[in-house]
């Protein structure tokens, strides 16, 4: 969040002052508002706004009293209504990218094992794995968590066949990422190298990848069975409003062939 006083100042007013009827369902508080992502939706690359990308919604980013942000706040939505997060227990899981506050809840469903992973660990309690060359065994785990993280590896196609090896079969995939369902094909192009150019092509400095509508196409390919569900189906009685998730993000939840 930074220390800028008026931003503080800001956060202060919308999560912690009593009477707030928006509700974050990662800390349980009542806030006034979801603070936005850089300025929200209206400061999107233009490409991004045209494109009508599904995923995160910027304009309900984050809590302020938690810093929740709203992907995080969607999935744990999800892993609940669709009963996954109870499945967990006793099952071994890999998660990369771990959100520190999901990762909680994925404990408390007491999983026989839970492998907390990323390329550049922030902490001790996280390893170090490339999703391209993960050090497991085939068939280690039950389920690979993967919120926003394939947009950011370079091989897409190598990272989802490596999620395939180290699950079980029958093993779940959760591998949430934005794309466009106006944009029939995914698009990379080597030559989008700079972060201002990856951000107004990509949508983020970071991002390597624009998925379109065969992001559904492309991890069947691995040897996926899609068992992907909408917001609608899952959530149909939740107030998007009060809870601040994008109704139009779907569950990205795949299981993998034997």
């Amino acid at each position: 969040m930074g220390k800028n006083p008026l931003k503080l100042f800001r956060y202060a007013l919308a999560g912690w002052v009593p009477g707030g009827q928006r509700r974050c369902v990662v800390c349980g508080h009542g806030v006034w508002r979801f603070m936005p992502y850089r300025g929200g939706s209206r400061s999107a690359p233009a490409l991004m706004r045209v494109l009508h990308m599904v995923g995160s919604d910027p304009d309900h980013f984050e809590c302020p009293h938690c810093g929740a942000h709203d992907r995080e706040r969607h999935l744990l939505m999800y892993m609940r209504a669709a009963g996954t997060l109870e499945w967990l227990r006793g099952k071994a899981v890999l998660h990369f990218a771990p959100e520190r506050k999901l990762s909680r809840f994925i404990l408390d469903a007491a999983p026989s094992r839970y492998v907390r992973a990323d390329l550049f660990p922030t902490s001790r309690d996280i390893e170090r794995v490339d999703m391209l060359a993960m050090q497991f065994d085939d068939g280690t785990f039950d389920c690979v968590i993967a919120n926003h993280v394939l947009e950011h590896v370079d091989d897409d196609a190598r990272a989802l066949a490596e999620i395939h090896r180290v699950l079980k079969p029958g093993g779940m995939a959760i591998l949430q990422t934005p794309y466009s369902r106006k944009l029939n094909h995914t698009w990379s192009d080597p030559g989008i190298d700079a972060p201002q150019a990856r951000l107004q092509a990509y949508g983020q400095e970071d991002h390597v990848r624009l998925f379109g509508r065969d992001i559904f196409e492309r991890v069947a390919a691995a040897g996926f069975e899609s068992c992907v569900r909408q917001h609608a189906e899952l959530l149909r009685d939740i107030d998007v409003a009060t809870v601040g998730v994008n109704p139009v993000e779907p569950f990205f939840l795949f299981r993998k062939t034997i």
